[in-house]
């Protein structure tokens, strides 16, 4: 099995997840507000929808190779998020059922011989289709802790975790300027190591953070304080918002 079928087989897992959840809740409980600043569970649940046709956007384009943005532009994705935060649970609950269908169909039909193909996302990153499955899962389980309603960074999937945190030491966080240069471990010694921020300084040392695979996600993604970390040289690094 592909990594990119292995993907979308767990969207639709971690889809199911949070349906069986967000079901539990009523009305009111929409209006609340998130973990995210600004944003009720509306407004989460609203993003998650059209974050999953903007994904549907991204594999057409793949698959024909006529250019389809993720969104018309910023302030519409803004403005359609804000329209459809505060409608009744079972609109949003049918909203993200038939998004997540339309986007498990896109991603079949996409063939194996188009997964390279490179799109283009909001920000202007480019990525392989390939990876696309892999982009949507992190939306949505990292939003269904967002939600404050219980589903916490551990109890995330371990493949998931592993997988995500593989990706952020790889890229969004490899060379940046405004991160120290880290040294991540998730075991003792040397070899469950992984180093990711911006070069070190000549006679700079690595800042040294150990912790679960867990728990390493959550403080870089910006979803705990650390806790749980250990910093043995100073404390915990401020991270900037990488969005």
């Amino acid at each position: 099995m592909t990594d990119y079928v292995r993907d979308a087989l767990a969207v639709q897992e971690a889809t199911d997840r949070l349906l069986t959840a967000v079901a539990a809740l009523d009305d009111a409980s929409l209006v609340s507000p998130s973990e995210l600043p600004g944003w009720t569970r509306g407004h989460v649940l609203a993003h998650l929808a059209r974050n999953a046709d903007a994904l549907v956007n991204l594999v057409t384009w793949a698959r024909t190779g006529q250019e389809t943005p993720m969104y018309a532009d910023a302030q519409t994705r803004d403005a359609e998020i804000r329209r459809d935060a505060a409608r009744p649970l079972a609109v949003h609950l049918d909203d993200l059922r038939t998004s997540a269908t339309r986007f498990d169909a896109a991603a079949t039909a996409l063939p194996p011989e188009r997964l390279p193909y490179e799109v283009t996302l909001r920000g202007g990153v480019r990525e392989p289709a390939g990876g696309l499955p892999l982009r949507r899962l992190a939306e949505v389980e990292l939003h269904h802790v967002d939600l404050g309603i219980g589903y916490t960074v551990a109890d995330l999937p371990a493949t998931f975790v592993e997988r995500q945190l593989t990706v952020l030491i790889r890229t969004r966080f490899a060379g940046h300027p405004d991160i120290p240069p880290l040294r991540l471990a998730t075991g003792p010694g040397d070899g469950d190591v992984r180093r990711t921020g911006r070069p070190a300084a000549p006679g700079e040392s690595p800042v040294t953070v150990t912790g679960s695979p867990a728990a390493l996600l959550g403080w870089l993604t910006g979803r705990t304080d650390g806790s749980g970390l250990s910093c043995p040289n100073g404390p915990l690094p401020v991270l900037p918002a990488l969005g």
